[in-house]
C-alpha cells in the first residue's frame, strides 16, 4: 500500500527518470527493486506513475553502495529494515538489538571492502606485469 503524500512531499517528488539520472541507475533496475519490494515509490500520480522522495533517493543510494560489495537483495532489505527501525525509535528507547544488527552489517561491509582492496592490489600487480612486457 502506498501512503498518501503531504503537499510538501508532492512538490519535492521526482519521477523514476529523474531518480535514475540522479542515482546513475537504470530504470529497469529501479523497477526491479520496486517489484521485489526493496524500494517502493512513496506515491503515484493519478496516472499511476511512480513518485519518489529524497528519502527514497537516499535509500536507493544505500542499495547502490551495497551492490558492489556483493550483498544479496535479502541482505539489502535487512539493512533497510534496520535503518527504518533506528529512524522510528523514540529517544531513550532501548536500541541495543537494532544497533547490534547494524554492527553486524558494518563488520560484514568492512570484511568485503578489505577483500575488494586485496583484489584491486592484485589487479594493479597484473597491470604492472603487462606494462613491463
Amino acid at each position: 500500500m502506498v501512503k498518501e503524500l503531504t503537499a510538501e512531499e508532492v512538490v519535492a517528488t521526482m519521477h523514476i527518470g529523474e531518480l535514475a539520472d540522479r542515482s546513475q541507475m537504470s530504470l529497469r533496475t529501479i523497477r526491479h527493486y520496486d517489484e521485489v519490494g526493496l524500494l517502493k515509490p512513496s506515491g503515484r500520480t493519478e496516472g499511476g506513475f511512480r513518485l519518489y522522495t529524497e528519502r527514497d533517493f537516499t535509500r536507493l543510494l544505500v542499495i547502490r553502495r551495497m551492490k558492489p560489495l556483493g550483498f544479496t537483495l535479502e541482505a539489502m532489505a535487512g539493512l533497510l529494515r534496520v535503518i527504518d527501525a533506528l529512524e522510528a525509535s523514540e529517544p531513550g528507547q532501548d536500541e541495543t538489538a537494532i544497533r547490534a544488527e547494524l554492527n553486524t552489517f558494518i563488520e560484514e561491509a568492512a570484511r568485503r571492502r578489505a577483500k575488494l582492496e586485496e583484489q584491486l592490489g592484485m589487479a594493479d600487480e597484473f597491470l604492472a606485469l603487462l606494462h613491463a612486457q
